[in-house]
This record gives C-alpha cells, sequence and structure tokens, in this order.
C-alpha cells in the first residue's frame, strides 16, 4: 500500500553538487570537534564508582543531584534503575580520592540527606577496564563497517558497497561530531546506538539500490541520472512511513524515557535524519561520482535477452 504517491521523479541528482559540498562540510566540521573537543567518554569507558541505592519512597533526583553538586562533583549520572525508588548513580574516577573514599564520602552526604537510603551495590570500574572497552567499541564499529562493505560488493557490486560504507561512516562521524561539539556524555549506550543506526541506514540504502538495479533492467535506454531519480522516487512512500514511525518512537523516548535512555535515544534521533539524508543524497552522488553503469548489474545474457525484446 502507498499512502504518499509522487506523480513526477523528483530530481535528487541534479542537487548533487550542492549536498556533495554540505556533506563535505559537515564531516570536516564533525572531525575538527572530535580532533580538538575530543568525546566526553562516560564511566563506562574512563572507569569510576557505580552505586545502587534504594530509597523508602520514590527518590527525588533533582534532590540527589544537589546534593552532589555540594560536594562539587562533576559529570555524576543519576538515574532510576528498575523502580522510582532505585537509584544508579556513576561516580567518575578522581585522581585526589581512591574509589572507596569517594564512595565513602557520597554515601555519608546521601545518608545525612535521607537516612531511610540503603546502599544496595557499589562497583569500581577501572581504567583498564574502561580503556578495553573503549577498544573493544572501536572494533566493533570497524568490523560492522566491513561486513556492510562486503554484504554490499557480494549483493550488488563494489561501487555499491564504496557508497554504501562512506554514507554510512558520514551519518557515524556526523552522530560523534555532535557528541564532541556540546559534550554529552559519550556512554556503552551511546555506542550501542551509533552500532544500530549503522544497520539501520545500510538497511534503507540497500532499498534503494535494489530499486537502482531494477531500474537498470527496466528503463534499458534512460540515463544514469533518471534510473536513480526514479529509484529514489519510488521508495519515498516507504522511507516517509518507515522513518516517521521510528522517529516517533525514538522522540518518544528522548521526551518521556528519563535521563537513562536521553543519550541514547538523542542518539538514534541524529542517526536516523542523517541516515535518511545520507542514503538519499549522499550514496547516490558517489555511486554517480564512481560511474556506475547498466553493465556492472546486467549480465551479459541478460542484457542480450532484454535487447532482443521489442
Amino acid at each position: 500500500m502507498e499512502f504518499f504517491r509522487f506523480e513526477r521523479d523528483i530530481p535528487f541528482m541534479s542537487w548533487g553538487k550542492y549536498t556533495t559540498i554540505i556533506s563535505v562540510i559537515t564531516f570536516v566540521l564533525a572531525i575538527f570537534f572530535i580532533s580538538t573537543r575530543g568525546l566526553n567518554l562516560g564511566v563506562d569507558f574512563t572507569g569510576g564508582t557505580v552505586l545502587e541505592v534504594s530509597y523508602s519512597q520514590p527518590a527525588d533526583l533533582g534532590a540527589i543531584r544537589s546534593v552532589l553538586s555540594t560536594l562539587e562533583i562533576t559529570d555524576v549520572s543519576v538515574q532510576n534503575f528498575g523502580s522510582s525508588r532505585d537509584v544508579l548513580i556513576r561516580l567518575p574516577a578522581k585522581h585526589e580520592l581512591s574509589s572507596a573514599k569517594l564512595s565513602e564520602f557520597v554515601i555519608d552526604a546521601l545518608k545525612k540527606a535521607d537516612h531511610t537510603i540503603e546502599i544496595r551495590r557499589i562497583e569500581f570500574v577501572g581504567p583498564q577496564v574502561g580503556q578495553e572497552l573503549l577498544e573493544n567499541g572501536a572494533l566493533a564499529l570497524l568490523f560492522v563497517s566491513l561486513g556492510i562493505v562486503a554484504y554490499l560488493a557480494v549483493r550488488f557490486e563494489w561501487k555499491f558497497g564504496v557508497a554504501g560504507i562512506i554514507a554510512n561512516f558520514h551519518d557515524v562521524i556526523i552522530i560523534l561530531g555532535f557528541f564532541a561539539f556540546f559534550q554529552w556524555e559519550f556512554s556503552l549506550t551511546v555506542l550501542a546506538a551509533v552500532l544500530a543506526i549503522l544497520g539501520y541506514s545500510v538497511n534503507e540504502s540497500v532499498v534503494i539500490f535494489d530499486r537502482i538495479r531494477e531500474n537498470f533492467r527496466k528503463l534499458r535506454k534512460a540515463p544514469v541520472t533518471q534510473v536513480i531519480d526514479n529509484a529514489i522516487t519510488r521508495t519515498m512512500s516507504r522511507t516517509i512511513i518507515t522513518h516517521g514511525s521510528t522517529q516517533m518512537v525514538v522522540i518518544a523516548m528522548l521526551l518521556f524515557g528519563g535521563e537513562a535512555l536521553y543519550y541514547f535515544a538523542l542518539a538514534l534521533t541524529i542517526g536516523i535524519l542523517f541516515g535518511i539524508y545520507s542514503s538519499t543524497l549522499v550514496a547516490s552522488p558517489i555511486l554517480m561520482l564512481l560511474g556506475v553503469k547498466r553493465e556492472d548489474l546486467v549480465k551479459p545474457e541478460k542484457k542480450q535477452q532484454e535487447e532482443a525484446l521489442p
């Protein structure tokens, strides 16, 4: 069922020069912010202390943050964990205090504010463990990217693999650029969102690439620009419905999911928006630059059969 119909092909490829310039500028800016500001790595990567506490009644997260701010502890994460009475507190490592001393310091301050507090769990994440998680996360991104290239190259042709991975890499760098510029906390949940966006974006690219391959067989005498414009236009209804529905759910998580899901949903929101953009206005112009042709996708015997048709 197609809810949105487009009577004429949208001339996406005629905008290719402008979108390429925009993409290059945003990509370079993202690289600049990542290299100069760096990512604000969370406790998962830098090491620190994780406290799980429980209250006799629903916890006031704002009051807990106020208590911690009086202790001059910055970059702390306070969120509900499981129920409204359970709270998870993540404390960054302090060079002047050991993890044990820091946890005792915080627990004493919280007990003074509310004597009903109950300590459920205390965990210490060392910097070596955090570094290992960071390296494993980078390896995960690398292997996923290589897998995407191999999949697209086998299913279509190597030019499609190159175009797809550049578009997906564009999305990842843009997300990281936003987190570096605004110094939002980059945690394991954000890394999971980035990996999810890689899969989500490549799915959109595969749909468009399938249409392009199909159009090369149907529109035998049409120029490459018309083939690609028609392919993207024919997928627009699906794109609007699929991405619109997904974006509504993610925005609901962003607005109502609380602090635990905020940066995860924020990364997904940015990734979905740029995933739509890159699949249509980054990957396809790159195909044009690489000189994709009908001969790349249609086998010689199939081509002869098609040309024999009236």
